[in-house]
């Protein structure tokens, strides 16, 4: 397991990062990068389960691990999921579970620093290193257009 970092300035404030991030319309934005389709089913809140999806009934099963609106969110992924059924269980799973998704906000003069630290299993390295820049550059872009003021978490 090794934890990647990435990070990008976006041109608006934190509260409008972290609502373009999150909010479910803007989400499948940014996130379509990883997965034409991508969407989640649940809740940010802290402890709260959430499940991050394709339309084909594939992706993780997660729950928050920290909620600090506007400065921290904490993702501690589970397990996958297969045709929409979860798998926390697998020795496969139980080779990486749990790993972390985390996103930090900062000010930067009138802009907002975004840190992202993932755990990635060695498999999805190369990946990761590959889409994340590419998703982290549609949010900047959703952030500093007006999509970002109509959304809504």
């Amino acid at each position: 397991m090794k934890t990647l970092h990435f990070a990008t300035i976006i041109a608006a404030n934190r509260e409008t990062v972290w609502k373009a991030m999150l909010a479910p319309d803007t989400y499948k934005v940014w996130t379509s990068v990883f997965a034409d389709g991508s969407y989640f089913e649940g809740s940010w809140a802290k402890g709260a389960r959430v499940r991050f999806l394709t339309p084909d009934g594939s992706g993780m099963t997660s729950v928050i691990a920290e909620n600090q609106p506007n400065q921290f969110i904490s993702i501690q992924h589970l397990g996958y999921i297969k045709n929409w059924v979860e798998d926390t269980e697998s020795e496969q799973v139980r080779s990486w579970a749990p790993f972390f998704e985390n996103y930090h906000f900062s000010v930067v003069g009138q802009s907002t620093g975004l840190k992202v630290a993932i755990d990635v299993a060695s498999e999805f390295e190369e990946y990761m290193t590959n889409v994340w820049p590419k998703a982290l550059a549609m949010l900047k872009a959703i952030c500093e257009s007006s999509l970002a003021t109509r959304s809504d978490v």
